[in-house]
């Protein structure tokens, strides 16, 4: 072999072997890029003594934490300049939601006409181990119905065939759910619980409006390693009187997190397509202002992607009783806010 030719074989074999490294450390972020679960569910509210009042003593949740948050950290978490925030973490069996109420600035509130094809519509599904008893004490606590009533989803929807559900709001005008599994449905846990003598069990899901599933899939899977645990075409009566949508036909998608806890689900109303777009520009002191909450070891290799950021990039939240040391708000492709969160005190 000359030294010409030898040359150009050890230059081959050098590129071919930075190709290798450059593909194996790609392979090693994918696999390290994922996020774990769903730490909590979040969302603002203009009075914290009425919500807590409301999710405490109507839906039975109880107060983890109460904490008041402020400074440059968090100004730089939020996207919101002079940022003050009273944080409550509620706690329904093993899942968690976390309100903050902004004692400075205030936001605007959710929209009087806000419907369920909206797409900064977003709710947490609550299990219940008896949807007539759970109806009847929302009605005796006079909450605002956003269904008709409780419906039962009917047999030609198969992958939801028997489920009861029922969509009402909170005192900020934030939809929930309500919703009974038959017994072919739903997680093993539910219908466990469901045997004993509490009435509200846990959040099985939180459900977010999309504009096109596909392009939602490669923010939610391909980005952050979610997997598709579910399908169904909703559609008819029933389905209409629980979104108050008339003519509502929905593709819904249901995503797990690689650790089991709260799960993501799609809604992508193929009809009607009336849906409005997530408000522009939007911060997170609006009491539309949801966001999900993911739990990650380390969000470097997350914050190497390209996002529509909230957050001036990812804060370091020193001392924070919030429960991780670094963290970052982004947009998914329709508007949704994503939290991303390393875990453990700093």
């Amino acid at each position: 072999m000359t030294r010409a030719n030898l040359t150009k074989y050890l230059f081959r074999m050098r590129r071919a072997v930075l190709l290798a490294l450059a593909v194996f450390v790609l392979i090693a972020s994918a696999d390290a890029a994922p996020v774990k679960r769903i730490e909590s569910v979040g969302f603002t509210v203009s009075d914290m003594d009425r919500a807590i009042d409301f999710y405490r003593n109507v839906l039975t949740f109880e107060v983890e934490s109460d904490t008041e948050i402020h400074g440059r950290e968090y100004e730089l978490l939020t996207g919101v300049f002079g940022a003050r925030s009273r944080i409550v973490r509620l706690r329904l069996g093993d899942e968690v939601i976390e309100l903050t109420e902004f004692l400075t600035p205030r936001g605007p509130p959710i929209p009087q006409d806000s419907r369920s094809n909206d797409i900064w519509f977003q709710h947490v599904a609550i299990i219940v181990s008896d949807m007539d008893a759970a109806y009847a004490r929302l009605r005796a606590n006079k909450v605002e119905h956003a269904s008709s009533g409780p419906q039962t989803l009917p047999d030609y929807i198969k992958p939801a065939a028997g489920i009861r559900a029922f969509y009402f709001k909170d005192p900020d005008g934030h939809v929930l759910e309500v919703l009974e599994f038959p017994p072919d449905k739903g997680k093993e846990k539910w219908h466990r619980l469901a045997n004993g003598d509490r009435l509200f069990l846990g959040i099985d899901h939180t459900a977010i409006a999309v504009s096109d599933t596909d392009r939602s899939l490669t923010f939610y899977r391909d980005k952050f390693g979610l997997r598709v645990a579910g399908e169904s075409m909703n559609y008819g009566p029933e389905q209409e009187r629980l979104n108050n949508v008339f003519g509502a036909r929905l593709r819904i998608t249901g995503l797990a997190t690689p650790e089991e806890g709260i799960a993501v689900e799609f809604l992508e109303y193929l009809a009607p397509r009336t849906g409005r777009p997530y408000p522009r520009p939007s911060a997170a002191n609006d009491l539309w202002h949801w966001q999900t909450s993911f739990a990650a070891d380390d969000i470097s290799l997350l914050e190497k992607m390209k996002w529509e950021y909230v957050s001036s990039g990812a804060a370091y939240m020193k001392d924070s009783v919030l429960g991780f040391k670094r963290a970052a708000i982004v947009r998914d492709p329709d508007g949704h806010a994503v939290r991303l969160t390393e875990q453990g005190a700093k």
